[in-house]
C-alpha cells in the first residue's frame, strides 16, 4: 500500500471519529501532548469490502423467438418447473397456415419435378430415334435434326435438375414453418423456479432482442446455488484471487452472515450506462468478482442487495502498529514544507507535477518512538493493512512505545520533537457514591 494511501486512510478514521477521544495536540513547554502504544504481535487480516447484489448462478431469460398473442401462460410466478415442462403457448394459427402452404408447395414441387422426368425420358428416345435413323446409308433425317435432338435432351436433363432444386427450396421452406409452429409452445429448458413473469394472457409476445428488455416473457432459475456478484474497485480488485473466503451481509437478513468464496473475476471493467455513453473520464472503474454461497437458504432470492467482505490475506502473531501511528516524512524525518503546496495553483501544471513527483520519491513511511520523552523518527517497512492496524516488516523490533495519537499531534511532529504522554482521564464517580 502507497503512503498517500495511508495518510488517507488516517485522516479517514480521525474524521470520522473512528479512534475514540482523539485530542488536539497541545505543544507546551516541555512538548506536544500525545497517546502512545506498545508495538505487539497480532493476528492480521486484511479485507476487501464492496457491494453488490445476489443472483443465481444459473437462470435463463425467455423471450418468444416469433411474434403472436399469448393464448396460455400455463406457470405462475414463484412456481417450480420441471426442464420440457409446458410454460406459454402463442397463437398457432397463422404458423399453422403457414405450414400447409409450405407443405402444398412441397407436393407441387414434385409433381413437377415428376413431370420434367417424364420429358427428360422422352427426349431421351428421341434422341436414340435420331441417332438410329442417321446411320446407315439411307439417312433418313438430317444432321440438323439429329442435334436438335440431342439439344432438347440435354434442356430436359436442366430441366429436370432445376425441378429438383425447386423441390428441396420447398423442403426447407416447410421445415421453416413447421419449426416456427413449434416456437408457438415454449417450454422450461431446465428444472427450477420461476423467478419474473411478465406476460399475461392476452398480451403480444415480440421477438426478444439484447436491445428490448420489454420482449422479456419470463425468467427461470435454480436456486439451490446462489451467488453475490460484487464490484470490487480497481485498486483493490489485484489483491482479490479465486478461492479466497468471504462473508456475505444481505440487507434483507441483518442479523445473519453467510459465507462463500471468490470463484469468478471478471477480466474487463463493469461498463455502467454512463461509461458506455463516455459521460466522464474521471468516474471510477469497477470489476465483477463473484462470490458462491456455501449454504444459502431456501428464502432467498435474486436480486438482494448484499455486503461482501472479501478476506484476501491473513497473518498470524506479526508486529503491528496502529494505522494513525504511520505518516511519512523525508529521508531525515522531517516534514515537507506546505509553502510549495500553497502555491502550486500559481506554478505552472509541468512544474507542479514535477514537484509532487520529486515529492513521492522521497517519501518515507514510518512512526514516532518515545526515547527519553522525545519522538524518534524511525523509517518502518509495512505489509498488510487489518482494521485498525499496520503489519511492520521491517525497523521494529516488538516493544517499543510509539506515537499513536493525535491525528494531528503525528500530523505535526518531527523527529527530536519533545513530547508529553496524554494522562488518561479517570472517569467521573456517580453522584452519593463514596
Amino acid at each position: 500500500m502507497s503512503s498517500k494511501k495511508i495518510i488517507i486512510g488516517v485522516a479517514i478514521l480521525a474524521s470520522v471519529g473512528g479512534l475514540a477521544g482523539v485530542a488536539v495536540a497541545k505543544r507546551g513547554p516541555s512538548g506536544a501532548l500525545v497517546r502512545t502504544e506498545v508495538v505487539a504481535r497480532r493476528d492480521l487480516v486484511s479485507v476487501v469490502t464492496a457491494s453488490g447484489k445476489i443472483e443465481p448462478k444459473r437462470k435463463v431469460d425467455i423471450s418468444a423467438d416469433i411474434p403472436g398473442r399469448v393464448i396460455q401462460v400455463a406457470v405462475e410466478e414463484g412456481q417450480w418447473v420441471d426442464r420440457g415442462a409446458l410454460l406459454i403457448r402463442i397463437d398457432p394459427g397463422q404458423y399453422q397456415s403457414a405450414v400447409r402452404q409450405a407443405e402444398a408447395a412441397v407436393a407441387q414441387s414434385r409433381a413437377r419435378e415428376a413431370q420434367a422426368r417424364a420429358q427428360l425420358l422422352k427426349a431421351q428416345n428421341d434422341a436414340r430415334r435420331a441417332e438410329m435413323l442417321s446411320q446407315g446409308k439411307d439417312q433418313l433425317i438430317s444432321a440438323q435434326d439429329l442435334d436438335q435432338a440431342r439439344t432438347q435432351g440435354n434442356v430436359a436433363g436442366a430441366e429436370l435438375q432445376a425441378a429438383r432444386f425447386a423441390v428441396a427450396q420447398a423442403q426447407a421452406a416447410l421445415s421453416e414453418a413447421r419449426d416456427n409452429l413449434s416456437k408457438t409452445t415454449i417450454v422450461a429448458p431446465m428444472s427450477g423456479r420461476v423467478t419474473r413473469l411478465n406476460i399475461e394472457e392476452g398480451e403480444t409476445a415480440v421477438v426478444g432482442t439484447m436491445n428490448n428488455p420489454g420482449s422479456l416473457l419470463l425468467t427461470v432459475a435454480d436456486l439451490s446455488v446462489m451467488e453475490a456478484k460484487i464490484k470490487v474497485d480497481e485498486t483493490e480488485v489485484p489483491n482479490v484471487s479465486i478461492g479466497d473466503s468471504a462473508a456475505v451481509r444481505i440487507d434483507a437478513f441483518p442479523d445473519q452472515s453467510f459465507s462463500g468464496r471468490v470463484t469468478r473475476i471478471g477480466n474487463s471493467a463493469v461498463q455502467t450506462a454512463a461509461g458506455q455513453a463516455g459521460a466522464s473520464d474521471q468516474q471510477s472503474v469497477d470489476f465483477e468478482v463473484v462470490i458462491t454461497l456455501d449454504a444459502p437458504p431456501a428464502s432467498l432470492r435474486p436480486d438482494l442487495s448484499a455486503t461482501a467482505d472479501v478476506v484476501t490475506e491473513s497473518r498470524r502473531n506479526v508486529l503491528s502498529v496502529p494505522i494513525i501511528a504511520l505518516t511519512v516524512r523525508d529521508r531525515e524525518g522531517k516534514k515537507f514544507s506546505q509553502d510549495a503546496d500553497e502555491s502550486d495553483a500559481e506554478q505552472p501544471a509541468a512544474q507542479v507535477e514535477a514537484a509532487q513527483r520529486s515529492r513521492r520519491d522521497t517519501e518515507v513511511t514510518g512512526v514516532f518512538v518515545m526515547r527519553d520523552g522525545k519522538a524518534d523518527w524511525v523509517p518502518v517497512e509495512i505489509g498488510i493493512a487489518g482494521d485498525r492496524y499496520f503489519e511492520i516488516r521491517r525497523g521494529l523490533r516488538g516493544g517499543e512505545t510509539v506515537v499513536s495519537g493525535s491525528y494531528q499531534a503525528v500530523r505535526d511532529l518531527q523527529d527530536d520533537d519533545a513530547v508529553r504522554v496524554e494522562t488518561p482521564k479517570e472517569p467521573a464517580k456517580a453522584k452519593g457514591g463514596k
